[in-house]
């Protein structure tokens, strides 16, 4: 077996907040509707700027920065990727549907599709377009009024004896594969 090191600062080629602030972001917004968990809000946003997505709706009860609590796993993110707070998700819904995005629930429903087909649903698109997922509540998922407005459902199947998912988690799953899928169709991205 091979030795392997870890890679030090330096070779990790880590952005400066200003760097990063003038990067070109993926056009990808995820929606926090109603998180409760300021540790996950943090986590999303240390994720977000991991993946350089456009940014973040807090919607509802979801904590907004400048908040300790976000920024003990943001880690400095919450000053890096942009984002925007709102009284009520579907306020933010209907902005992004009008700005031309694609908008998928990430929540288990009967008209949900695989992340693989709605990735695929995408790339047949023929206009680009930005896409949003909307993350919801830990307990309650996203809301029902929400679900009414979404393009859509995604589901990631699970197999065990729980079928939940934390937040932050499913957030980090659904941007990875979303994130990828952008670049790999629009390589300028």
């Amino acid at each position: 077996m091979s030795e392997s090191t870890k890679k030090n600062i330096q070779e990790m080629h880590r952005l400066t907040p200003e760097a990063f602030r003038e990067t070109k972001k993926v056009p990808l917004v995820v929606v926090l509707d109603n998180v409760r968990s300021q540790h996950n809000v943090g986590a999303v946003f240390r994720t977000a700027d991991a993946f350089c997505i456009e940014g973040l709706c807090l919607c509802g009860i979801t904590s907004c920065p400048p908040n300790t609590e976000i920024h003990k796993t943001a880690l400095g993110a919450e000053q890096t990727v942009s984002y925007t707070c709102y009284e009520r998700t579907t306020d933010a819904i209907d902005l992004l549907h009008k700005k031309g995005y694609m908008v998928y629930a990430v929540e288990l429903a009967h008209t949900a599709v695989t992340l693989e087909h709605a990735i695929d649903i995408y790339n047949q698109c023929t206009l680009p377009q930005g896409v949003a997922l909307v993350l919801g509540h830990e307990v309650f998922g996203v809301a029902d009024e929400v679900l009414a407005l979404c393009d859509g459902c995604i589901e990631l199947p699970q197999y065990g004896t729980k079928h939940s998912l934390n937040v932050s988690v499913t957030a980090g799953i659904v941007m990875y594969a979303w994130a990828k899928a952008i670049r790999d169709r629009f390589p300028e991205r």
